[in-house]
């Protein structure tokens, strides 16, 4: 691949998405347990705004290693750990281990779903989307300080 600007929209749109999944699990019911178990629904809403902020949150990474760096990338770890590759400088220390540790739920959601638990959904959407935000926080830091890099066109 050969190194190109990445695409201001793409990752703009792919950010919106977190933003858009985030609010959406924030609008649970996450304030009450009963009233969250009490609709099944909910725990599927919950799974499936989780999956979806971080499959845009990984599409953000492949892009920019693919078109700044001419890096593939497929398995999801392997783009966080590049991220976080001092060589590359997209993402700093603890945005990296969080990064890779999203990975690794990512993985568990879509091939391990049979085995998530719905408490464990709810205490995620509870309390635990600052780690989908910080990594949202370091790709948005990254466009800014890196403006040489992207194509602003929208």
């Amino acid at each position: 691949m050969t190194p190109q600007r990445v695409s201001a929209r793409i990752i703009l749109d792919r950010l919106a998405v977190v933003d858009s999944c985030l609010a959406d699990a924030r609008a649970l019911p996450l304030g009450d347990r009963g009233t969250f178990f009490a609709d099944r629904r909910n725990i599927a809403a919950a799974e499936s705004y989780l999956r979806r902020a971080l499959e845009a949150l990984f599409d953000c990474g492949r892009h920019i290693l693919a078109k700044v760096y001419g890096m593939g990338a497929s398995e999801y770890k392997e783009i966080a750990r590049r991220l976080g590759d001092p060589e590359y400088a997209i993402l700093y220390g603890r945005e990296t281990s969080v990064f890779m540790i999203l990975a690794g739920y990512r993985n568990r959601l879509v091939h391990y779903y049979h085995e998530i638990l719905a408490e464990e959904l709810f205490e995620i959407c509870a309390g635990q989307l600052g780690d989908v935000e910080l990594v949202r926080d370091a790709f948005r830091r990254w466009i800014s300080e890196n403006p040489d890099k992207v194509d602003p066109t929208l």
